[in-house]
């Protein structure tokens, strides 16, 4: 497993070693123990969540704050994703930056994003099963978020305007100058 920095602060690129022959291939998705003494950030997990999502469907921007804040280790076992991270630490040298990549089982990349940062992605592919590796369990009270389409972060979601699908909800997210995180 490689350990890749991104330029923010704490949150990486995770890449597997992969072992492959004529029967196919095998590689070690995690190892909290090399997670830990590489980046120094802790690599326990309590709750795994699975997603299923149709193209141009953007799920984001989330996350919990507070003591139910949340690390997330994701990664896309179907299809392929547009994967952001946004770091919304007001004491990090890289507050407000946005970080995004693409994930697919092909790539078999996966994106440690720590407390404190806004997560989302986009589907690229006709559908996408996307995987969430959280280190703290989820809670409704504990919500923040910014919208998708905030002027002050400009991300590129790698779709047509007219291609993306929110939920309700992913439509009345506030701004980021609003703080909800």
């Amino acid at each position: 497993m490689k350990i890749k920095e991104t330029p923010l602060k704490d949150c990486y690129i995770i890449e597997p070693t992969i072992f492959e022959d004529e029967r196919g291939y095998f590689f070690e998705k995690f190892n909290e123990k090399k997670f830990e003494e590489l980046t120094g950030m802790n690599g326990h997990f309590v709750q795994d969540n699975i997603s299923k999502s149709s193209y141009g469907v953007l799920r984001g921007l989330h996350l919990q704050k507070g003591e139910h804040a949340q690390a997330k280790l994701v990664s896309c076992l179907e299809g392929r994703v547009f994967d952001v991270a946004v770091d919304l630490r007001e004491d990090s040298p890289t507050f407000g930056k946005w970080f995004g990549v693409e994930l697919t089982p092909e790539n078999k990349l996966q994106l440690y994003v720590p407390r404190g940062f806004g997560h989302g992605f986009s589907v690229l592919s006709e559908t996408a099963i996307f995987s969430y590796k959280c280190d703290n369990f989820y809670n409704k009270e504990s919500e923040g978020s910014v919208i998708w389409n905030d002027t002050d972060l400009n991300i590129d979601w790698k779709l047509p305007l007219e291609a993306v699908i929110l939920s309700e909800k992913d439509q009345a997210l506030p701004k980021f100058s609003e703080r909800n995180f």
